[in-house]
Formats: C-alpha cells, sequence, structure tokens
C-alpha cells in the first residue's frame, strides 16, 4: 500500500514513476495518459506529475469531495488518489472525439 506522499515523491522520479503508473493495474487509464501526454509533448511520467498538480491548483470542491469519497472505499488511498487526479485530468484534457479516452466508460 503506498501513501500518498510516497506517490508524488515517486512521480518526480521519471524511472520510478513509469512502475508507479504500471502498478496502478489499471492498463486502460495508463494507455489514456500516455496517449494524452504525447497530445501535449510530455512523458507518461511528465504528464502523470502535471496532472497531479494540476489537480491540486485547479480542481473544485466537488471534486475533492469525490477524491475524499474514492479514497474511504479503497484499501489503497494512495493508489486510489493518483487513479482519481489522473481521470480528473484526462477529462479536462482529452479531446472529447478521441476514442482513446476510455476513461469515460
Amino acid at each position: 500500500m503506498m501513501l500518498l506522499g510516497q506517490v508524488l515523491d515517486r512521480l518526480g522520479d521519471e524511472s520510478v514513476a513509469a512502475e508507479t503508473l504500471l502498478g496502478l493495474d489499471d492498463l486502460p487509464l495508463v494507455v489514456d495518459v500516455e496517449a494524452t501526454g504525447e497530445r501535449f509533448g510530455e512523458s507518461l511520467p511528465t504528464y502523470a506529475a502535471n496532472a497531479v498538480r494540476r489537480f491540486a491548483a485547479f480542481a473544485g470542491d466537488e471534486d475533492w469531495l469525490a477524491l475524499m469519497t474514492a479514497l474511504e472505499r479503497e484499501a489503497d488511498p494512495g493508489a486510489a488518489c493518483l487513479r482519481h487526479m489522473l481521470r480528473w485530468s484526462l477529462g479536462e484534457d482529452c479531446d472529447p472525439s478521441d476514442e482513446c479516452c476510455t476513461h469515460r466508460s
């Protein structure tokens, strides 16, 4: 089980960040993160780290409440937090006409 601080620290190291993302056991999410990151000229780990920063800076009250609810329901709160923040960021960044955005299903 990862703590949130550990997850955030791991995203700062490109080589470890990729391992952390794959450790989420959510391949469709990782594929979406990689594809969206490519649209912005960012690597998979860089997009993930920036997604967390964007969530912290721009998410609204309802987004934070949804995150807290997700954390309460998961055995691994660090991974749940990262998943939630990535999905939020993808929702903000994905082109609605892009079929790669499977995180919405």
